[in-house]
């Protein structure tokens, strides 16, 4: 069974958490080497790059709106930065991180969302999920930028995928495990507590009311997606998730009674 692992950018550029992250990534590869993949984002070094160049980040429901300017800044962050410092922490634990991309041998197709709205940001299309297993095959862990391909180009342009949605996308290619893994412990209900389960009926309740909003959507509509593409299950947790296979919030595409 494979298992796509997507982080988040605050989990990547907290110290205390990275180093947490290498340790649980080695005991998971270990015992099944081959079986693992990760998907990073990097949203908050994107913005930090954007502000210094004097351009402010903006968001709709939690996905970043991408001018032809600002793409350029995301691949440097996101194909660049981000993902070589990854690469290069879990290489020095003994790890054989491979750093890709989307565009990469054409892993990830991808077409706008909405031009007007969100200008070169857009949803996956395709995956070429021959360009993963050749790296699980020979016993890499791939370490992939959610930058992907423009399907409508001509002219081989890139496209800002949510790095959710990238990983949503791959998993259900892979028909794989996805691990949605957050600075949170999983999903908030309304009591403060962290849900144990959750469907689309009860997600609509939630955001209906408030009480989840902006990137917790984007990370659930990404699960149900992956859900019903192909995934074999989802989970949306913390670190913890990744030695605790209990931890977090698990996804259904049925209620359920838990």
């Amino acid at each position: 069974m494979k298992t796509v692992i997507k982080l988040g950018g605050r989990v990547q550029s907290d110290p205390a958490l990275v180093s947490t992250l290498v340790s649980a990534l080695v005991s998971l590869w270990k015992p099944a080497p081959g079986s693992y993949c990760v998907v990073h984002g990097g949203g908050d070094e994107v913005s930090a790059l954007q502000r210094r160049m004097g351009r402010e980040p903006s968001f709709v429901n939690g996905r970043r709106i991408t001018t032809e300017e600002d793409l350029d800044v995301v691949r440097m962050v996101l194909s660049g930065s981000a993902n070589k410092k990854l690469v290069s922490v879990l290489a020095a634990a003994g790890l054989p991180a491979v750093g890709i991309s989307g565009e990469d041998g054409g892993l990830l197709d991808s077409e706008p969302i909405d031009v007007q709205q969100f200008g070169r940001a857009g949803k996956p299309t395709a995956v070429n999920v021959s360009v993963v297993n050749v790296l699980l095959d020979n016993g890499f862990l791939p370490v992939i930028s959610p930058v992907a391909r423009d399907a409508t180009s001509r002219v081989g342009q890139a496209m800002n995928v949510n790095g959710d949605d990238a990983a949503a996308a791959i998993a259900a290619a892979l028909n794989a495990e996805l691990w949605l893994i957050a600075d949170v412990a999983g999903v908030i209900g309304i009591g403060g507590d962290v849900l144990q389960v959750v469907d689309p009926a009860l997600m609509d309740d939630l955001v209906e009311d408030g009480t989840v909003n902006r990137g917790m959507h984007a990370k659930l509509e990404a699960g149900f997606t992956a859900l019903a593409s192909g995934a074999s299950a989802v989970r949306i947790a913390g670190l913890e998730a990744l030695t605790n296979l209990k931890a977090g919030t698990e996804l259904s595409l049925t209620p359920s009674m838990k």
